[in-house]
């Protein structure tokens, strides 16, 4: 009897117990608000959600060729594989040696000298190998950071079988302006198909390092039109530098030296660069994933986004 009745209060004192925590739970909820998301209100990153998106995607199919080297598999090309160039519909990584990353290797050495000779070949590879299984042409560098929606969303406005090349367009050296390099330009497969022949009939020549520059001059000969990359209210969208260097505010000011090439007049402040940024140069690794971040998951609540470009 004794046994049973210490048994009881045991039982008692555990009830009690799990009687007062939940008492003292719902009481501290009460005294500290929960910052959480109720599951109703957010943003899942659902396919719905991105259909558009989706449907562009096949539309519009675009093949990336990033300018890489074997030192930099690590501390660059794995971020841009693991961020924006999952969104290609076809990436190649171009290299001086053939790896498992993969990489395509091109005959060609490294050093900036050489960058342009890497340029030649890697067009020359894509329009032997897969010329039709794309509509257009992307180049950008292994740090490049590349929004692919909004690149498509730009290039559905135009054919692919019409001369065209985009970018940011620069003036000095070449007639007709040529394109940025590292901001990353983009080749319609009529471009390309030029491209590669301005070489073949010897219209085209390695006659100078600088790949973007080499790149533009061929364009031009071959003529290739250099197109208007910007959005309908005149913003840029490809970017040779990161963000800080265009978005303070400045008072009026001779153009500092990282504007000196613009063809356009340029603007520095918040309306320099269009909502539908398409790149931005000089991301490194740690870069690469915080405007991942910026771009595809942070979200005001409540903000009902109003810039429609189609909305002239």
């Amino acid at each position: 009897m004794r046994i049973f009745k210490h048994y009881i209060l045991f039982l008692s004192g555990v009830a009690v117990s799990v009687l007062l925590s939940i008492t003292y739970s719902r009481v501290l909820r009460t005294l500290t608000p929960t910052f959480a998301m109720h599951a109703r209100n957010t943003v899942w990153h659902t396919a719905e959600s991105r259909r558009a998106a989706l449907d562009l995607s096949q539309k519009v199919r675009v093949l990336c060729w990033v300018m890489t080297q074997p030192p930099h598999l690590e501390s660059r090309t794995q971020h841009v594989r693991d961020t924006w160039g999952k969104r290609c519909n076809i990436i190649l990584y171009m290299s001086s040696k053939e790896s498992d990353f993969p990489t395509v290797g091109l005959n060609v050495s490294e050093g900036r000298s050489q960058l342009y000779w890497k340029t030649i070949r890697a067009f020359q590879h894509i329009h032997k190998h897969h010329l039709d299984d794309a509509d257009w042409f992307l180049k950008a560098d292994d740090d490049t950071f590349v929004v692919l929606e909004n690149l498509r969303y730009g290039l559905s406005k135009h054919n692919t079988e019409e001369p065209l090349y985009f970018g940011r367009r620069f003036t000095p050296f070449v007639k007709q302006g040529y394109m940025s390099g590292g901001a990353g330009y983009v080749l319609s497969k009529e471009a390309l198909r030029r491209f590669v022949k301005g070489f073949a009939d010897g219209l085209c020549t390695h006659n100078t390092e600088l790949e973007d520059t080499g790149l533009g001059q061929c364009m031009e000969t071959m003529r290739v039109r250099t197109g208007d990359s910007r959005d309908v209210l005149r913003r840029q969208t490809f970017h040779p530098y990161p963000p800080y260097y265009y978005l303070p505010r400045q008072l009026p000011r001779p153009r500092p030296w990282y504007l000196l090439y613009e063809h356009y007049d340029p603007v520095e402040g918040p309306g320099c660069c269009s909502d539908l940024a398409i790149s931005f140069h000089y991301i490194d690794a740690v870069g690469m994933h915080t405007l991942e971040y910026y771009t595809y998951h942070l979200r005001p609540y409540g903000y009902k986004y109003r810039f429609n470009p189609d909305n002239k």
